[in-house]
């Protein structure tokens, strides 16, 4: 006799709160002379006021934040830059993108029962892949609430840390799929 499936046990919202600020500390003072460093290359190549770029995402319950993140072409810089947001709890290390209000899927229950993340299922998906079909990430971003626990976390930031690899385009598409339709 088949056992019914049960839903995933989802992680207590203070442990992942406690591993998110240990963790988030710790890669802050990690990167802190990098940043600084980054942030002095970006200061002598742009004009004055330009070191910050702002923009407002919706986090947790709905919350509209700024977001700020160093104005830097380099993406794990500009990742490392958001971690004060992680430090402060506006954010999580792992957890869907954080959304500019009025996008869509911004104000879904689902989403806005977690934390936005720096990193997730769709931003690693959309990193490793030149095309996705345009509705995946929200979808990749709708898996990740419904199932997340701390083991999915840990692996997302082992895979985020791992060097980008470039994914065949037709590997997870039907035969014939193509993004131009």
């Amino acid at each position: 006799m088949r056992r019914p499936l049960h839903p995933p046990r989802l992680p207590d919202p203070g442990l992942k709160r406690l591993l998110d600020l240990a963790l988030g500390s710790a890669l802050l003072a990690l990167a802190a002379p990098l940043l600084a460093a980054a942030a002095l290359a970006v200061a002598v190549r742009r004009p004055p006021g330009g070191l910050l770029v702002r923009d407002t995402r919706t986090g947790l319950a709905g919350r509209l934040f700024t977001l700020r993140r160093l104005a830097t072409r380099h993406r794990r810089l500009c990742l490392l830059s958001q971690l004060p947001h992680v430090v402060r709890g506006e954010m999580s290390l792992v957890g869907p993108a954080p959304l500019p209000p009025g996008a869509p899927g911004a104000a879904a229950p689902w989403r806005q029962s977690v934390r936005p993340g720096l990193t997730g299922l769709a931003q690693l998906r959309q990193r490793q892949r030149s095309a996705l079909p345009w509705d995946e990430p929200l979808l990749l971003d709708q898996h990740y609430v419904e199932h997340h626990w701390l083991g999915l976390d840990l692996a997302l930031l082992l895979r985020a840390l791992a060097p980008t690899g470039r994914a065949s385009d037709a590997d997870h598409r039907v035969r014939g799929y193509s993004a131009a339709e």
